[in-house]
């Protein structure tokens, strides 16, 4: 097994729940794997060649033999090579398979196979500064549709569409349209080809072969020329020959006005990138060719052209980043089955060793986990009927038909959880429905992931206070403040503070017939870590809402999780304030509902305190 350039990410860092995936990229003379032990952190690269091996199976095979530690259960393979349906047969290598048959006998919970050009177009985001060459100072990327060309053994052409949080590629044979000439010499070159194909399409030029049939059409009518490969003649015009050269701009300024076609068809506002197995070998070569101006070379839309930026891809392992990025947004979308797997998730860190066993099986099999009978759950998960029990109650649940009726409602849930990336340029119609769609289904994930008992624990606290300060951090002002005029109007003394120091201060006067409900979006703040500490000392029961696995949530008597994360960089956190508030309704019906008549007739003296909002 040979090793690659295949670049690893950080070793340290939390690795994918269900264990190390496998990545493949299966060309036409080599096979490069790699395991992703966690998120763009690939380990194990290897490169093994095609030729020393009869089947995809017996390669892989043979690399995973290799391997060191736990063998992947999700596996994506790229391969050149059009996938419809589950029988495939390449036509660059006598291989064929059944993909499903493939899984089966890696013994893989998930085999997914996607045509390498659709994964090197997947990991165009994914891509650094360092990844690529800039071609051309013209432009900046702006959020809209990429474009993608790539020469190789053919001519590859997708697109990337953004929806959503996601990207779509675009399926195309875009490199079958017929080539256009953009001057006499390429009309030349043309007739040339004309003559000995009769339809030429822009993959006849603008590919490996395509670069040999321009030398021959140069060279036509001359002795002693040879007919070069396609290698020969970018090695030989990076040395600074000349008629080498002169082939590799007109290969050039042909690509740059096919690119240019692509950017306008597309409207690829958020750059062209330049990928396959021929262009990046010529480097720098390719910035010092006619190809950028030749892309902008579009008449009246030049303007529109000189804003769009074009880069050579110049990473080695790029389709590795794209089938990542292709599995795992398959993942997403299965795991969007069920909010009790998320949590699942969450927990598995500080899982022992039997709890991680289960969770495994679950994540890898939840419709199985749903329907077996316990018996089979404890065998398949190769762990004690007790510990599926325990399990279960550790999520939260009262056993394990509690945590199978939780589970089958996520997995047969009717409304979809997602959430929708609000853009610059999204009008009012698609702003509207996105800020509402985001709320509705994070208002769902905190139904869903709610635990009752804490719930009640929390009002039961809340009923016996003789009085209830809040304190919040930030953002948290607005929710706390709502929280002291709700309770107030239930005849409970309460207060709210404009300042983390006055909180801290009011936290010193408590006594243990109080009660303190903080609100935090991150649970992490230290002055209100600093003030719940002086309250519990004085034995003042604090109610929690916040992430369940932050300093606040774990040092309150009872936490409430609102585990919704949210980027907060120059915007007000929306999300979390109304999921707190929401909380708030929730033990102020519960009070109200469980207090005796009379608190909600006569009020108790109540201390209301202005509030900075």
């Amino acid at each position: 097994m040979t090793q690659t350039s295949i670049r690893a990410g950080a070793p340290s860092g939390p690795g994918h729940p269900e264990g190390p995936r496998l990545l493949a990229d299966i060309g036409v003379t080599h096979a490069r794997l790699a395991l992703e032990g966690g998120p763009a952190r690939l380990e194990q690269g290897a490169t093994l060649a095609c030729g020393d091996y009869d089947s995809l199976l017996a390669v892989i095979s043979a690399y995973l033999e290799g391997i060191e530690g736990e063998r992947p259960r999700y596996a994506i393979i790229a391969i050149a090579n059009p996938i419809q349906g589950d029988e495939v047969c390449m036509t660059n290598r006598d291989w064929h398979f059944s993909i499903e048959a493939t899984r089966q006998a890696l013994d893989l919970d998930i085999l997914l196979v996607v045509n390498d050009f659709t994964a090197l177009a997947m990991a165009l985001p994914h891509l650094s500064g360092a990844d690529c060459l800039r071609v051309g100072q013209q432009g900046a990327p702006r959020p809209g549709t990429i474009g993608l060309i790539g020469p190789g053994s053919g001519l590859g052409v997708s697109g990337l569409i953004p929806s959503a949080d996601h990207w779509v590629t675009l399926g195309s044979e875009g490199g079958h349209v017929s080539f256009a000439p953009g001057n006499a010499r390429e009309l030349d070159i043309l007739r040339y080809a004309w003559d000995r194909y009769g339809h030429v399409s822009s993959e006849r030029l603008l590919s490996g072969p395509g670069l040999e049939l321009i030398w021959q059409a140069q060279a036509a009518g001359s002795d002693g020329q040879g007919h070069p490969t396609a290698a020969d003649i970018v090695a030989r015009a990076l040395a600074g020959e000349r008629a080498a050269g002169d082939v590799v701009d007109l290969f050039c300024g042909m690509l740059g006005s096919a690119a240019g076609d692509l950017a306008l068809t597309l409207g690829a506002v958020g750059g062209i990138y330049i990928g396959g197995g021929l262009v990046p070998r010529l480097g720098k070569r390719l910035a010092a060719s006619p190809f950028r101006q030749r892309f902008e070379a579009k008449g009246r839309f030049s303007d529109y052209l000189k804003r769009i930026p074009t880069y050579l891809i110049t990473r080695p392992d790029p389709s590795l980043i794209g089938v990542s990025a292709i599995l795992d947004q398959h993942l997403r979308s299965v795991r969007n089955d069920s909010v009790l797997l998320d949590r699942v998730r969450a927990a598995m860190p500080g899982m022992g060793a039997a709890g991680q066993r289960v969770a495994r099986f679950l994540l890898s099999q939840p419709n199985s986990f749903a329907q077996d009978p316990i018996a089979q759950i404890a065998r398949s998960a190769g762990v004690s009927q007790p510990t599926v029990i325990r399990f279960c109650r550790a999520l939260g649940c009262t056993g394990l038909l509690d945590f199978k009726r939780k589970l089958a409602l996520g997995l047969s849930r009717s409304v979809p959880l997602r959430h929708s990336q609000v853009n610059a340029g999204d009008r009012a119609p698609d702003l509207s429905a996105k800020v509402l769609d985001n709320t509705v289904s994070a208002i769902l994930r905190l139904r869903d992931t709610l635990d009752a008992q804490a719930v009640e624990r929390a009002i039961g606290i809340l009923r016996r206070a003789r009085r209830i300060e809040w304190f919040g951090a930030a953002d948290a002002g607005i929710v706390v403040q709502d929280g002291q005029e709700k309770f107030c109007r239930l005849g409970i003394p309460s207060a709210a503070y404009p300042h983390a120091r006055i909180e801290k201060a009011a936290a010193g006067l408590l006594t243990a017939d109080d009660a303190v409900v903080a609100v935090s979006g991150s649970g992490a703040d230290p002055e209100l870590l600093e003030t719940i500490a002086t309250a519990g000392a004085r034995g003042v029961r604090v109610v929690a809402v916040t992430r369940a696995d932050s300093p606040l949530g774990r040092a309150a008597d009872v936490c409430l999780a609102v585990d919704h994360t949210e980027n907060s960089a120059g915007h007000l956190t929306m999300m979390s304030r109304i999921l707190h508030l929401l909380m708030l309704d929730v033990m102020a019906v519960g009070v109200a509902l469980e207090a005796p008549q009379a608190r909600t007739e006569t009020a108790r003296p109540s201390l209301l305190v202005p509030h900075r909002t």
